[in-house]
């Protein structure tokens, strides 16, 4: 109805656009207490629903794959067992990855010698290459395994200090940069 409308104020010289005497029609309809008219689509729009199951992306493998096996659900297992039966090679990568967390989580160091013969073993390049870069620094992977005890709170501490300086820089002397510095500890 509308476009018979506008065809017809076309041909008397008006060279709007649509949109601009819908919005017209629209004010005239409300300024009268009219009802707004029903638009009519001729497409049928699809429902908007939820997927059923999230897309499996490498993030989201890689996530299910170093999880803990308790807080894994029956359905990241279903998936974990279909990635191990899609090609030897992603399966032996799992078992790789898994026993490295596993190690990593209990503080075992026995096992160390035997997951970087695997590693070695294996025909994936990036876990040899790892495996290569962990023997470079033995001793030290050793003892990140055995004690219980980390440095992060000491490698923080410099960050720490760099934000606060950032914050305060143009703002202030020394003497407050310093006051700053050990109240914030």
């Amino acid at each position: 109805m509308l476009w018979k409308s506008l065809h017809e104020i076309q041909k008397q010289g008006y060279t709007g656009s649509y949109d601009t005497v819908a919005r017209y029609t629209r004010r005239i309809r409300h300024s009268q207490g009219l009802k707004p008219r029903q638009r009519y689509s001729k497409q049928v729009l699809p429902k908007v629903a939820e997927p059923e199951k999230l897309r499996l992306t490498p993030r989201r493998a890689a996530w299910l794959v170093l999880r803990k096996q308790e807080s894994l659900e029956p359905n990241d297992e279903q998936l974990i067992a279909l990635l191990i039966a899609q090609h030897p090679d992603l399966a032996q990568a799992i078992e790789l990855a898994q026993g490295f967390a596993q190690m990593v989580r209990t503080l075992t160091p026995l096992q160390l010698d035997e997951w970087l013969t695997q590693a070695d073993s294996s025909n994936l390049s990036a876990f040899g290459r790892n495996a290569l870069r962990l023997r470079e620094d033995y001793d030290a992977v050793k003892a990140g395994l055995t004690m219980s005890v980390s440095n992060g709170p000491v490698e923080g501490q410099p960050y720490r200090l760099k934000m606060l300086k950032r914050q305060m820089y143009g703002r202030a002397k020394i003497d407050l940069l310093e006051r700053r510095f050990l109240l914030a500890t």
